[in-house]
């Protein structure tokens, strides 16, 4: 890999800002609001729920793509299949302390959540090696583990005796049990999420193409994505566990449609989310303006959002419940339990609060990775 410098995609980072401020609203409600049966909520509560189902594989997506534009600042494929291996394995261990600490307020071991860092972190190891391969290679694995993995859907892992740690890590979520007393939370097994960073991490070069070049692939890509998934959808062929029915009259119908399954995602769940946002990524792809720019701020600093937003959710969650529970509010598990019941216009007020706060300490901390030439800070 030859060395080169940096060139910043502003469309990348305010894609990915954008998907962070929706992954807020998803967590306000969880903490705030009410859980959501998608089968049976009301249109505004399930759309409220169904549009952060972008944020997830628009975030892992992205991360492969940055992978690929890291790797560019460094000196060879091997600096790069080290970065991916240690940040990795950095990432997995920050979500089973630092944000499971913002979750839960929990130190001890018992009560573990291998959620969305656990997914990038695992991904990236698996990346370090995949890197080795021929950009072709990375493009077949990834579009087989996407395509193919639902037709393992049947597989049970209660079934696989003493594998079945190994295929709930690996595609059924669920709970483990590693020692007495402990109970730890697969809520997303990795595949396909390996196979949507490669797929990112594979469409990196595009990424630094002209701008109407890469303008055209980004959104002949996401529409190809975009019409597969309302075709294949249609048939209830193939792609998803749960076929849609035109039961319960036309809304219904429409709901049932776009309600795909994410743990894990299935195939049309991932046509159905990354093909709009390529879409998204090719329309936005201009010169920005002073609006779209602040969102690009959340972009360019993930994980230091990620971490803050729970952490201070968290905390809201928690002051607002004070005057009912008292000092029980700190012990509430948040997240895992239910939340606290406000209405729908209630967590867009308290989501739109939490978003602005966010923005200055984010923006600061964009300028200290800008001003920084430390290489620990890409860690971060």
């Amino acid at each position: 890999m030859p060395k080169e410098p940096s060139a910043r995609n502003d469309a990348i980072d305010w894609l990915r800002g954008a998907v962070m401020v929706l992954m807020a609203l998803d967590h306000t409600r969880m903490f705030l609001g009410t859980s959501v049966d998608l089968h049976t909520a009301p249109p505004a509560l399930y759309f409220t729920r169904w549009v952060t189902h972008f944020c997830a594989p628009v975030f892992v997506l992205l991360a492969g793509t940055a992978a690929w534009l890291h790797g560019r600042r460094l000196a060879s494929t091997r600096a790069l299949s080290i970065y991916l291996l240690t940040r990795g394995l950095w990432l997995v261990l920050l979500e089973v302390t630092v944000v499971r600490f913002a979750w839960l307020f929990a130190l001890g071991p018992e009560i573990v959540l291998l959620q969305v860092i656990w997914a990038i972190g695992a991904s990236m190891v698996v990346l370090a090696g995949l890197v080795w391969l021929p950009r072709g290679g990375i493009v077949a694995v990834a579009a087989a583990l996407i395509a193919g993995h639902n037709l393992f859907d049947t597989v049970q892992a209660d079934r696989l005796g003493s594998l079945r740690w190994l295929w709930l890590l690996l595609h059924e979520p669920g709970k483990l049990q590693p020692f007495t007393g402990a109970t730890w939370f697969v809520a997303y097994p990795l595949v396909p999420w390996v196979a949507v960073m490669a797929a990112g991490y594979a469409l990196g070069p595009w990424a630094l193409l002209p701008r109407a070049d890469r303008r055209a692939r980004f959104l002949r890509a996401g529409l190809v994505l975009t019409s597969g998934f309302v075709v294949l959808r249609a048939t209830n062929l193939y792609g998803d566990p749960h076929p849609w029915s035109s039961e319960g009259g036309p809304m219904r119908a429409v709901l049932s449609f776009l309600d795909c399954q994410k743990y894990p995602p299935s195939l049309l769940y991932l046509a159905m989310t990354i093909g709009p946002a390529l879409c998204a990524l090719a329309w936005v792809d201009r010169p920005l303006g002073p609006w779209a720019t602040r969102v690009t701020v959340f972009g360019r600093v993930p994980l230091f959002y990620y971490v803050l937003h729970i952490l201070l959710i968290h905390l809201l969650a928690i002051a607002l419940a004070w005057p009912a529970m008292g000092p029980a509010a700190i012990a509430r598990p948040f997240g895992v339990s239910e939340p606290l019941g406000y209405s729908l216009p209630a967590v867009y007020a308290w989501w739109a609060v939490v978003v602005v706060f966010l923005y200055s300490p984010c923006r600061w901390f964009a300028g200290v990775k800008r001003r920084s030439h430390s290489a620990w800070m890409s860690y971060l």
